[in-house]
């Protein structure tokens, strides 16, 4: 296993059986498996994070 490579913000990990997957930052999963390290760094380059909706003002609690 090689050492995890960052793109874009993601890391691209290979996996014991070989694969290749783009996993976040705290090491969640987000695509994959790959059979090339190749095609992981090309899926993470054009992925974008979507941030969260703003929050309302005056909006309760629920």
């Amino acid at each position: 296993m090689s050492a995890a490579k960052s793109v874009n913000g993601y890391l691209i990990n290979q996996a014991k059986d070989g694969q290749w997957w783009v996993d976040s930052a705290s090491g969640e999963n987000i695509a994959g498996p790959f059979p090339s390290e190749a095609m992981a760094i090309e899926v993470a380059s054009v992925l974008q994070d979507t941030p969260p909706a703003p929050k309302r003002r005056g909006a309760k609690p629920e």
